[in-house]
């Protein structure tokens, strides 16, 4: 398949809510349990590295984004990353491309850490930052729960700036 990765446009927004619908259905991609409005979401990623994946007829696959992890001036370039592929395109290389431009981004925007907070039972979001140079640099033990009461995991992994 096609795709390109784009700059994500606030038109966007209407996928790129879907897409992050259908992974809180998974149960295992986020503890959120409904999708927030554009402002709400737009007033906690960092504007500049907000990528869409496109195909040639305009339609969005996936979406990546950074968070802010801490207002302290000493964490600026430290950011969490968000990566959502739409069910129908997962498996076939658009989160690894999406992944590897977030960080050439994050790069030129002046941020030396990435870091992910992921549910332990998504083996396969664990083995994509792998795959993108992460690693895993602890496990955070029973730190939320599902609205089904059920306590999960979260793996903490980071991914350090060849800049540093």
């Amino acid at each position: 398949m096609d795709y390109k990765i784009d700059k994500m446009k606030n038109a966007d927004w209407e996928q790129v809510s879907k897409i992050y619908l259908e992974g809180i259905n998974t149960k295992k991609a986020t503890f959120q349990t409904q999708v927030p409005t554009f402002e709400e979401w737009d007033s906690g990623h960092v504007e500049s590295c907000r990528l869409v994946a496109r195909s040639e007829q305009g339609n969005v696959l996936g979406w990546v984004s950074l968070s802010k992890t801490s207002s302290r001036c000493v964490y600026m370039g430290v950011a969490e990353v968000s990566v959502y592929i739409g069910e129908k395109f997962r498996g076939i290389g658009v989160g690894k491309a999406l992944l590897k431009t977030v960080i050439e981004e994050s790069e030129k925007n002046g941020f030396w850490t990435l870091q992910s907070g992921i549910i332990s039972e998504n083996e396969a979001s664990i083995e994509l930052h792998k795959k993108c140079g992460f690693r895993i640099v602890g496990i955070r033990e029973k730190i939320a729960k599902m609205d089904n009461k059920t306590w999960h995991d979260v793996v903490f992994m980071e991914r350090r700036s060849n800049l540093v």
